[in-house]
């Protein structure tokens, strides 16, 4: 279900379910010549738009950010990237995360596929969504519950099973390690390509001969085939993470 199509009684009836709420978050990247700039955030909508398919009562979609600290490493401004700054968009997330728990939600998820190789160190884009996570909870938390709020006795059990104010805003990473078992991790070669063959393939060119990179030198050997078996990887985790297995 889509947030912006939901009527007011539809959103009650997700805070009572506790229905996961989730935000695609991506970036507009030059991706070779073969693929399109939003190579990231496609495969983050079109695995999501799969999962609503299945479920569309078990999730609530909010409309994507489509954009990122993309950086010009790949290749410069002429490659179409579009760079934003963290100290721009982290004030936006943190209100956005404000927003929705002061609307009362306390499942909320953003996915993210942009440079996230090694998620848990984190890189620019998924850490300024995380920093602006966990700004909005302390700020909310000590707003509603006062100073001191996790010494007090009924924070006790926070090591076991109590309250986790902390699992209200989670970000994730689209592929984890069990994904990369059938669908390699890179920049625009064999295993993004798979993966837009799989979910996008309207906006696969057959311009590989003009991609003379290095990280897109493997591009030719991505199938279709490939890329489903990411995607049913893909779409599995994704249901463990957002408790709809």
């Amino acid at each position: 279900m889509r947030y912006a199509l939901c009527t007011p009684a539809r959103l009650r009836r997700a805070l009572a379910e506790n229905t996961p709420l989730v935000i695609a978050l991506g970036g507009q990247e030059y991706h070779g010549e073969h693929l399109p700039l939003g190579v990231d955030l496609l495969a983050v909508t079109r695995c999501l738009d799969r999962l609503e398919a299945e479920a569309p009562e078990r999730l609530i979609l909010l409309p994507p950010f489509a954009y990122g600290a993309a950086s010009h490493a790949v290749a410069g401004a002429e490659g179409f990237t579009l760079h934003l700054p963290t100290q721009a968009f982290q004030p936006l997330a943190e209100a956005l995360f404000t927003a929705l728990l002061r609307a009362g939600f306390r499942n909320i998820h953003g996915i993210i596929h942009h440079q996230t190789e090694n998620f848990a160190q984190g890189m620019p884009t998924d850490l300024a969504f995380r920093l602006a996570a966990r700004n909005a909870v302390f700020a909310h938390v000590e707003a509603t519950r006062g100073p001191g709020w996790w010494g007090a006795p009924g924070m006790a059990d926070y090591y076991g099973a109590g309250d986790n104010p902390f699992a209200w805003v989670q970000i994730h990473a689209l592929m984890g390690p069990e994904v990369a078992q059938h669908l390699p991790f890179d920049h625009a070669g064999e295993g993004e390509t798979a993966l837009m063959r799989a979910l996008a393939p309207e906006t696969v060119e057959d311009r590989m001969a003009e991609n003379s990179t290095w990280y897109t030198a493997s591009a030719p050997r991505a199938t279709a085939e490939q890329g489903g078996a990411g995607v049913l990887a893909i779409l599995a985790r994704l249901r463990s993470l957002l408790g709809l297995s």
